[in-house]
C-alpha cells in the first residue's frame, strides 16, 4: 500500500521519538491497570476485617505512587509522539514545496491554486493527525484492552469476563463496514474543501474586476452554491460520526447490565468477593476507552489516509521538463541565440501548431526583436528558450549547443525574463528588484532601477525602496510594475535578456529613455525585444516578424521598410496613429 511505504519513510526519521512515546505509554497503561485492584483488595480487606489503617495506607501510598508515574508517562509520550508528528507535518510541507517548485508549467495550467492551498492546510493536518494522535489512540487502546482484560480474567473470573466482552465484539463488525463508508466521505469532504478554497482565492484575485462588472451578487451566489456543497460533505461526514457514538454508547451500556446482572448473582454466592465485583466494574469502565478508540482511530484512519493519498498524487507527478543524459558540463552561457526550422504545438493541441519551420540566428551581443500580431507566437520563442515546454531536439541551440545539452540551472541562470504580465511578490520594491540574485548592495539595485526609469518613482514613494508594494504589486500602476521587471532582469545581469512585450505600459519617452539605457548597460550581451509597437524594436540587429506562427519577413528595420511588406505597413498605420494623436493633443492644447 503506497500510503503505508509514504509513512514509513517520514515515520522511520523518527523511530527514537516513537519508540520512547510509545515506551512511555505502555507505562502509563500498565500502571492505570493497578488502581481498581487496590482499591478491590482495600474493600475486601475492610469488609472482612483483615486489613488495618497501616496496610490501607501501604495500599493507598502505592496509588499516589502510580499517580505520579502516571502524570511523568504522560507528559513524556505526548511531548515524544507530539513533537514526532508536528516534525513530520514540517517535513511533509517542506517536501511538498519543494516538489511543486520543480514541476513543470503544464501542472499548474491544470491546478488551481485554492487545491494546492488545500493540500497544505486540511490535508496536511488530517496525516498529522494519523502520524501523532491516531498511532498514540491505536496503541493505547489496545495495550489497554489486553492489560484491562487480563486483569479482568486473572484477578476476577474469566466467566464474567466473557459475558462482559460478548457484546463488544459487534463493535468490531461495525467497525469494518464504517472505516470504508467514512474513508468515502471524507475523500469527498476534501474535494470539496479544495473547490471552496479555490473559490474565494479566485475571487480574492479578481476583485476589481468583478467591482468594475457590478458581479458582486453573481460571485456571491456562485460562492454560495460552493459554499453548500462543502456544508453538505462535512455534514455527511458528521451525521456518520454521530450514528456511530450512541450505537458505540447503547453496547457499552449492554455490556454494564450485564456485568452488573451476572456479577451481583457470582457476588451473592461467593464466586467472587465485593472487592472484586467493584474492581470488575471499574475495569468496565476502562473498556470505555477503547471501544470508543476504536472508532475514533478508525475517523482519524480514513481521513489520514484520504488526505495521504491527495498529497501522494502530487510525489507521483513527475517534471516533464528534466537533465537528461544529454547533458554537457556547461557552466555557463554567452549569449548566442539559433532557432532551426523551430515548429511547436502545445501539449494539449498537439494538432495545432503555434510555430512552424522557424529559423534565426543571433550573435551574442545583438539583439533580435520579434514582431507580430496577438496570437503569432511571439511569446512562444521564449517559453521553449528557456524550457518551459520542450521543442523537437536540435532545433533550439544556445552557443552552439543543443538546448537539452545545457543543464537546467545553467541555462535559466543565463536568460533574464520580462514576461508580457509583469509579476511582483508582496514585499518591498527593493526585495523584489534583487529577486534573482543571491547578494546584493543598495547601490546596485538602484543602479538597475534607474537603468529601468523607476528609480525616481520609487523615492517619491514615503518609503522609498522599501515600500511595500501589495499581492502582484497592485499598489503600482501598470508601467511602475513593468518598470520594476525590467529592473529585476537587468539586477540578473544576464547574457540573454527577454522582454516579453515589457514597455506596452509605458510613454515613448519614457520607452527611448530605457531603450537607450539597455544600449548603454548591455554592450555584448544578447537582448531579444518581443513588441507590438514599431518604435520599439526598429533599432534591433535583426527584426523578424511573425505571421500565424511562420516568419513573413526578417531583415533590419531599412532592408524591411524598403521590402514594402507588413512591417511598412504596421509602421505606417504606428506613423498615422502617432500623428493623429499629436495633432488631436494640439488642439486640446
Amino acid at each position: 500500500m503506497r500510503e503505508t511505504r509514504f509513512a514509513s519513510h517520514y515515520v522511520s526519521r523518527h523511530w527514537l521519538q516513537y519508540l520512547l512515546g510509545i515506551a512511555a505509554l505502555f507505562v502509563v497503561d500498565a500502571m492505570n491497570v493497578y488502581v481498581p485492584q487496590f482499591a478491590g483488595e482495600i474493600t475486601d480487606g475492610l469488609a472482612g476485617g483483615s486489613m488495618g489503617m497501616a496496610g490501607v495506607m501501604s495500599l493507598v501510598w502505592r496509588i499516589v505512587f502510580i499517580g505520579a508515574v502516571i502524570a511523568l508517562g504522560r507528559f513524556c509520550w505526548r511531548f515524544f509522539l507530539f513533537g514526532a508528528a508536528r516534525s513530520i507535518e514540517k517535513e511533509i510541507r517542506n517536501d511538498l514545496f519543494g516538489h511543486l517548485t520543480k514541476l513543470s508549467v503544464r501542472y499548474f495550467n491544470e491546478h488551481k491554486t485554492g487545491d494546492l492551498m488545500a493540500h497544505f492546510t486540511n490535508d496536511l493536518m488530517s496525516v498529522r493527525q494519523l502520524l501523532g494522535m491516531t498511532v498514540i489512540t491505536a496503541f493505547d487502546a489496545s495495550v489497554m484492552l489486553v492489560l484491562v482484560l487480563g486483569k479482568m480474567i486473572q484477578y476476577v473470573s474469566l466467566k464474567l469476563t466473557l459475558v462482559a466482552v460478548i457484546p463488544m465484539l459487534l463493535i468490531i463488525v461495525g467497525d469494518y463496514f464504517y472505516g470504508k463508508i467514512m474513508h468515502r466521505r471524507f475523500r469527498e469532504r476534501q474535494e470539496a474543501f479544495s473547490d471552496l478554497t479555490d473559490q474565494v482565492q479566485e475571487t480574492v484575485s479578481g476583485i476589481r474586476v468583478i467591482k468594475a462588472f457590478v458581479q458582486e451578487q453573481k460571485e456571491l451566489l456562485a460562492f454560495a452554491k460552493i459554499n453548500q456543497n462543502a456544508q453538505d460533505k462535512n455534514l455527511r461526514v458528521v451525521r456518520l460520526r454521530a450514528l456511530v457514538m450512541p450505537l458505540l454508547n447503547m453496547v457499552i451500556g449492554i455490556s454494564s447490565l450485564l456485568t452488573l446482572l451476572y456479577g451481583g448473582y457470582l457476588a451473592i454466592h461467593g464466586e467472587i468477593t465485593l472487592g472484586q465485583f467493584i474492581a470488575f466494574n471499574s475495569y468496565i469502565g476502562m473498556l470505555v476507552w477503547p471501544m470508543m478508540a476504536v472508532s475514533e482511530c478508525i475517523t482519524s484512519v480514513s481521513q489520514g489516509l484520504a488526505s495521504m493519498g491527495r498529497i501522494i498524487t502530487i510525489f507521483d507527478e513527475k517534471p516533464d521538463i528534466v537533465d537528461d543524459s544529454q547533458v554537457k558540463p556547461i557552466q555557463a552561457l554567452k549569449g548566442e541565440v539559433e532557432l532551426r526550422e523551430l515548429s511547436f504545438a502545445y501539449p494539449d493541441q498537439p494538432k495545432t501548431p503555434v510555430l512552424t519551420q522557424v529559423s534565426v540566428k543571433v550573435k551574442a551581443g545583438e539583439t533580435l526583436a520579434i514582431l507580430g500580431r496577438t496570437g503569432s507566437g511571439k511569446t512562444t520563442i521564449p517559453t521553449l528558450l528557456m524550457r518551459l515546454y520542450d521543442a523537437e531536439d536540435g532545433s533550439i541551440l544556445l552557443d552552439g549547443h543543443a538546448i537539452r545539452e545545457i543543464p537546467l540551472k545553467t541555462l535559466r541562470h543565463g536568460i533574464a525574463y520580462v514576461p508580457q504580465e509583469s509579476f511582483l511578490f508582496s514585499d518591498t520594491l527593493e526585495n523584489n528588484i534583487a529577486f534573482g540574485v543571491d547578494e546584493w548592495k543598495r547601490g546596485t539595485v538602484e543602479a538597475a532601477a534607474r537603468a529601468a526609469c523607476i528609480h525616481d518613482n520609487i523615492m517619491d514613494f514615503p518609503e522609498g525602496y522599501a515600500t511595500l508594494v501589495g499581492e502582484r504589486g497592485v499598489t503600482l500602476s501598470g508601467g511602475q510594475k513593468q518598470r520594476s521587471a525590467i529592473a529585476r532582469a537587468l539586477m540578473k545581469d544576464a547574457p540573454i535578456l527577454i522582454l516579453d512585450d515589457a514597455l506596452s505600459a509605458v510613454d515613448t519617452d519614457t520607452e527611448r529613455q530605457i531603450l537607450h539605457n539597455l544600449k548603454e548597460n548591455r554592450r555584448g550581451k544578447t537582448t531579444i525585444i518581443i513588441a507590438h509597437r514599431i518604435s520599439t524594436i526598429q533599432d534591433a540587429d535583426h527584426i523578424m516578424v511573425l505571421e500565424e506562427g511562420r516568419v513573413a519577413e526578417y531583415g533590419d528595420h531599412a532592408a524591411l521598410l524598403a521590402h514594402n511588406g507588413l512591417y511598412a505597413k504596421l509602421y505606417e498605420k504606428q506613423q498615422l496613429e502617432k500623428q493623429l494623436h499629436e495633432e488631436g493633443g494640439a488642439r486640446d492644447d
